[in-house]
Formats: structure tokens, sequence, C-alpha cells
């Protein structure tokens, strides 16, 4: 079959969000500890921020850490926590090289104060990368997203800032973790498992969700890319009739 020339190729979604389900399943199916499964998940990260860039996807968000895994055993906190201090001392260097611009959404109270500082050095010494916008979710729920930003309109409203017949779609977004983001195109899922979890709640009001029996350490560029062209075969209506 003769390629559709260059032109005629659909564009790639803008905004790719992802659960990444199934480390722990990784690794106790190969009898190893949960952390192996987290550190295998980590090389998957990189694949899948690599092969976001090379498709044309502008934004790419990571579901690192919900609100939920505080829950876990303190162990696996610990590991998942030391894991994140190695990517963000080792890997934020590539990311700039690559021209990849980091940021990380979520309740960054809840994070010890040296992670807060790793996260912090790293948006600003990508803040002018523009080849892909990686958004990692951590300490992350959407309900206390949600929660948070109403909050902070009930003050502005109390304070006289806002006015109450102002409040509507657009200025709730504002106050949004991701207020200047644009809304996800595609959600995927790894794992099998079909729910999206508390992630992103408002902002995949219209996503395509695409749910994939793959565990998340064997996510490959492939998967992303099989992904997106189920992506383009979906009928995106936005509630209109066909």
């Amino acid at each position: 079959m003769e390629a559709l020339p260059a032109s005629a190729e659909p564009k790639p979604p803008v905004h790719v969000a992802i659960i990444m389900d199934g480390n722990g399943r990784w690794a106790k199916a190969r009898g190893l500890p949960r952390v192996a499964g987290h550190k295998r998940g980590a090389e998957a990260v990189r694949r899948t921020v690599t092969g976001a860039a090379e498709l044309g996807v502008q934004y790419l968000t990571l579901y690192g850490f919900s609100s939920e895994n505080w829950k876990r055993p303190p162990a696996e906190i610990d590991d998942l926590m030391g894991l994140l201090r190695l990517y963000l001392n080792n890997e934020i260097e590539e990311l700039d090289r690559k021209g990849v611009r980091l940021r990380v959404i979520g309740q960054r109270s809840r994070l010890q104060p040296d992670i807060v500082r790793l996260i912090e050095g790293a948006e600003r010494r990508t803040a002018a990368n523009r080849k892909l916008n990686l958004i990692v979710a951590l300490s992350y729920g959407g309900r206390a997203e949600i929660a948070d930003a109403a909050r902070c309109i009930a003050e502005g409203v109390s304070a006289g800032r806002i006015d109450p017949a102002a409040v509507d779609e657009d200025l709730f977004e504002r106050f949004l973790y991701t207020a200047d983001i644009p809304d996800p195109d595609l959600l995927i899922r790894t794992s099998g498992e079909k729910r999206i979890s508390n992630f992103l709640l408002w902002q995949c009001a219209y996503a395509e969700l695409v749910f994939l029996e793959r565990l998340w350490p064997d996510f490959t560029r492939d998967d992303l890319e099989s992904a997106i062209t189920e992506y383009h075969g979906r009928d995106r209506r936005y509630g209109a009739a066909r």
C-alpha cells in the first residue's frame, strides 16, 4: 500500500496522558520485589518520552504517584521516593539536552523538602525548552485538584477579587494545576484495567480512552504509536450530532 504524502498524514494528538499501571504485577510475575518493577517502569518512562517527542506529541502527562499511593507500605513509598530522587538527579541533563520541558503537578506540600527543591531546580533548568512538555503528576488526585481550585475561587469571591457571576468553566480552569496546558486528546492506561483512577478528571472530559493489556514496564514506542493510530480512528464529536 502506497504511503500517504506527509501533508495527508493525520497529525498526532497534541496532548497524550498516560496512567502507568502494572509495575507491581510485572515484578510479582517474575518473583522480584516491587521496587524492581518500579525501576523497569522508569526505563519505560525514558522510552516513552523519547517516542512522544519523535512522534510529534507536544504535551505528555504521566501519572507518577497518586494521592492514594500514600496509603502504600512505608518501605515501598521510600523506594519510590528514592527512585524519584535518582530520576531528578540523573535524567534532567538528558531531558534538557533533548529540549524537553519538565513540569510537576500535584500537592508538593506532601513531598519531602529535598524532593521539592530538586523539582523546582529541574523546572527552572528546562523552562525554555519547546520540543516536548513533560508533565509528571506527583502526589496528585483529580478530586483534590478540583477542590483546591474551588477553594481558591471561594477565597477570591470572599475577598472581593472575583465576581460570583463571572465564575464559569473558563475561569475555573485558570485555577487548576494545568491552567496553561491544553486538555488531553488521548488517555492511555496500561495493565488491562479500565478506569481513570482520579486522574485529570476535569481535563479528560472529552479525551479518547485507550486501554492496553501490556504492563507498564513492557510499554514501548510501538505501543504508543499503536494507541495514537487507534485515536486517529475515533470520531471526535464533542457531544455534537454526526
